[in-house]
């Protein structure tokens, strides 16, 4: 069965031009389901049953996964049996009658305007370093731009004299305005920092590591996770922190759901209502506190 995982594995990627995410997590799920099916004897896709796949979905509950995992696994075999008989491999699907489990909505962590400046303002040095960190944390701020996004922006995605930055999607490319500080920063950034951290004069990278070469995730998590502790933020920073803090503070602002949908790159406004929930809920806490009545 390793060997249909990984042919449908490559379908996604060449095909179906799915995001590195999405083919890394589905691979992961579906690696996981093969070995549990294998210590059941089960080797052969076409000999999977609907069954099987249900005691793989409760192995996983017992084993205490999340239900965004589960949701998550589950769509995995979902689009592989699909794959599956539309190649013929397998007679049925065994993967349609499951059904994922209900997910709460959270609701996002945000940082106070205050604490959002406070952040901002931490790198606040004149090594290339730091102004790199200062411009990729005033653009990440300004735009709402996934950090995958931010780490793979090349020169010729940052238009300074019109101030926008454009990230490529699959179908379009998106298009978001960012203002006079965050310009500035990012041409103190040009000027004085990146000269000195790229090794090839030929790279395009924006934004490299100390190495000259593309920054990681796991980089970028751990700088902001730095300045997020030098600030005294108490809250768990992460780069997805910033980008909920654009959008809230956008609406906080009376930016329209719309708008803030297109930046954000959101295919449903649906998706970016939870930002109008957030402002509702701090209005509601901002009256309960000042109404003597409340």
């Amino acid at each position: 069965m390793l060997q249909e995982i990984q042919v449908f594995i490559q379908y996604l990627h060449d095909v179906k031009q799915t995001s590195e995410n999405t083919e890394v997590s589905y691979e992961r799920d579906l690696k996981k389901m093969n070995q549990f099916l294998s210590e059941q004897g089960i080797t052969k896709v076409a000999s999977v049953t609907a069954t099987d796949l249900n005691s793989f979905v409760l192995f996983l509950e017992k084993e205490g996964r999340k239900p965004s995992t589960i949701s998550r696994s589950i769509a995995a075999m979902k689009a592989f049996y699909r794959y599956c008989c539309d190649m013929h491999i397998s007679e049925s699907d065994p993967a349609e009658i499951l059904k994922a489990p209900h997910i709460e909505k959270k609701v996002p962590e945000v940082l106070s305007e205050k604490e959002a400046i406070k952040l901002l303002e931490q790198p606040n040095g004149n090594s290339p370093k730091e102004l790199r960190d200062k411009a990729m944390l005033e653009l990440l701020y300004a735009t709402g731009i996934r950090v995958s996004e931010l780490i793979n922006l090349e020169i010729d995605d940052i238009n300074l004299q019109l101030e926008y930055v454009t990230c490529h999607e699959l179908h379009k490319d998106r298009v978001i305005p960012f203002g006079n500080i965050t310009r500035d920063s990012i041409i103190t950034y040009m000027n004085s920092g990146r000269p000195y951290l790229i090794l090839d004069s030929s790279s395009k990278y924006a934004f490299p590591n100390c190495s000259g070469k593309s920054m990681s995730r796991q980089g970028f998590w751990k700088i902001i996770k730095y300045y997020g502790k030098k600030a005294g933020i108490v809250a768990d920073i992460t780069p997805h922190t910033l980008r909920h803090s654009f959008a809230a503070h956008l609406v906080n602002h009376g930016a329209d759901l719309k708008s803030v949908q297109k930046m954000l790159g959101h295919s449903d406004v649906a998706t970016t209502q939870i930002y109008n929930q957030l402002n509702q809920t701090k209005m509601r806490e901002v009256y309960l506190k000042a109404h003597p009545r409340g």
